[in-house]
C-alpha cells in the first residue's frame, strides 16, 4: 500500500518542481532583488553622483549631465510603483532631487530622458507639484534644439570618426519627444507637441529603409533641410540594424500613437515590429546587430531586448491586428522571462547594485560591451511593471 501511495506523491512532487514561474511570481521576485540591489546601489554614490555601468569589478559612475543621469531615479520610481515601499519611495525622492536645475547646465536632445525619466514619473505617481517646473524647463530647453527648415531636433553637438555633420539626428532622439507630448498635455504647450510631430514625421520619412529597419543617424543641412548622409554610428556598418536602434524606432513610434492617435505612426511601429519578431533569436535577447557577422554569443544586448519588450506591450494593447497583438506580448513575455533569468539577472549584492548584466553599448567604440547598464535596468522594471497591469 505504501508502494502505491510513492508514485502519485512522486508524480506531483515532480511536476511542482518543474511548473514554470507565474508572470507574478517572477515579477516578485525580480522586484525582491531590485530592492536590494537599488538599495546597495544608492549606498555607493555621492551627492553629485549617478550610476553609468559596472565594469572590471567597479562602479563606473557619472554627473548628472551625462545623458543616463535620469535612469537610476526612474528606476527607483518603478520599484516603488510596483513594491509600494517607502524606503525606495525615499530614495526615489532623494535621487531624483539631485536633477534640479538640470536645464541650466549644458544639455543636449537627451535632457528627455533625464527629466522624463525622474521627475515625470516622480509626478505620475505621486502628484508632487514641485516637479512640475523642472518638466517645463526641461521641455523648453529640448525645444530650442528645433531647426525648422530641417523639422528636427538636433541631436549631437560634436563630430566622431573624422564626420563635420550640420544637423545630426539619431533615431534615439524618438524617445525624447515622450518629455515634449508631456508638457503639451501638462501645460497646454501646442507648439512643444507641433515640433514633436514634425521631429516624428521627418524621421518616418528619412531614417527608415525598404525592410522597416533604420539608420543610426541621418545628417541635414540645418539651413536647407537636405539630407547630407546617413549612417549607423553605434552599429556594424551603415547598412546594417544596430539592435538598439531598432528598439527605440518600435518603441518611439509606439509612444507617438498614445500620445497624439495619429495613425502613421502606429502602422511605422507595426511594421518595425513585424521586422523585429523575424528577427530575433529564440530567447529575444538580440545580437548587438541583426547584421553583424559571426557575433560571439557575448555579443547580445539585454538593453534592447529590455526597451523591445515594454514597447511589445504597448503595441499588444494599441494595435488592431490581433495576431501581432498576440506575437508582441507573447514575444515580450519571452524577453522577460530570459531576463530574469540567473544568467542576466544580477545576483543579490553583484554587479554593485545593477540589476541585469549583459547589455553592450557601443560597440565599434569599445565602450561598455558586455556589461550592466542604467537604461537596461529603466526599461526592463518599465516593461515589468506594464505586462503586470495587463492582468
Amino acid at each position: 500500500m505504501k508502494l502505491k501511495l510513492f508514485f502519485p506523491l512522486l508524480i506531483v512532487a515532480v511536476a511542482g518542481c518543474c511548473r514554470e514561474e507565474s508572470l507574478r511570481e517572477m515579477s516578485d521576485r525580480v522586484f525582491e532583488r531590485a530592492v536590494a540591489q537599488s538599495v546597495l546601489m544608492d549606498s555607493q554614490l555621492a551627492d553629485d553622483e549617478f550610476p553609468r555601468s559596472f565594469t572590471a569589478d567597479s562602479l563606473v559612475t557619472s554627473g548628472c549631465e551625462w545623458w543616463c543621469s535620469g535612469f537610476f531615479p526612474g528606476t527607483l520610481w518603478y520599484i516603488y510603483e510596483y513594491t509600494g515601499n517607502e524606503e525606495i519611495l525615499s530614495l526615489a525622492r532623494k535621487q531624483t532631487a539631485k536633477l534640479y536645475g538640470l536645464y541650466n547646465r549644458k544639455t543636449d536632445h537627451d535632457i528627455g530622458f533625464q527629466v522624463n525619466c525622474s521627475f515625470g514619473n516622480g509626478y505620475r505617481l505621486t502628484g508632487d507639484t514641485t516637479y512640475l517646473p523642472e518638466i517645463a524647463a526641461g521641455a523648453a530647453k529640448l525645444a530650442k534644439r528645433y531647426y525648422p527648415a530641417a523639422g528636427v531636433l538636433r541631436s549631437w553637438d560634436f563630430n566622431i570618426r573624422g564626420n563635420k555633420w550640420s544637423c545630426p539626428v539619431i533615431i534615439d532622439n524618438m524617445m525624447n519627444l515622450e518629455l515634449l507630448m508631456n508638457a503639451h498635455r501638462l501645460f497646454g504647450a501646442d507648439s512643444l507637441k507641433n515640433i514633436a510631430l514634425t521631429h516624428a514625421n521627418t524621421t518616418m520619412a528619412n531614417h527608415f529603409r525598404e525592410d522597416w529597419s533604420c539608420f543610426h543617424l541621418v545628417d541635414y543641412d540645418k539651413e536647407t533641410g537636405e539630407i547630407r548622409r546617413k549612417q549607423t554610428i553605434q552599429g556594424y556598418s551603415d547598412d546594417s540594424a544596430w539592435a538598439r536602434g531598432q528598439a527605440w524606432a518600435v518603441y518611439g513610434y509606439a509612444m507617438m500613437y498614445r500620445e497624439t492617435g495619429v495613425q502613421e505612426y502606429l502602422s511605422q511601429s507595426e511594421n518595425v515590429a513585424r521586422m523585429l519578431l523575424g528577427r530575433l533569436p529564440e530567447d529575444g535577447i538580440p545580437y548587438w546587430d541583426f547584421d553583424s557577422p559571426a557575433v560571439p554569443e557575448d555579443d547580445r544586448d539585454a538593453s534592447a531586448a529590455a526597451v523591445m519588450a515594454s514597447s511589445f506591450i504597448d503595441l499588444s494593447t494599441l494595435t488592431q491586428d490581433a495576431e501581432l497583438a498576440e506575437d508582441c506580448l507573447a514575444m515580450a513575455e519571452r524577453q522577460l522571462r530570459t531576463l530574469s533569468s540567473d544568467h542576466y539577472l544580477a545576483g543579490e549584492g553583484e554587479c554593485a547594485g545593477f540589476i541585469l548584466k549583459h547589455s553592450t553599448g557601443n560597440k565599434p567604440g569599445n565602450s561598455e560591451i558586455d556589461v550592466p547598464l542604467s537604461y537596461a535596468d529603466y526599461y526592463f522594471l518599465e516593461a515589468l511593471v506594464k505586462i503586470n497591469n495587463l492582468e
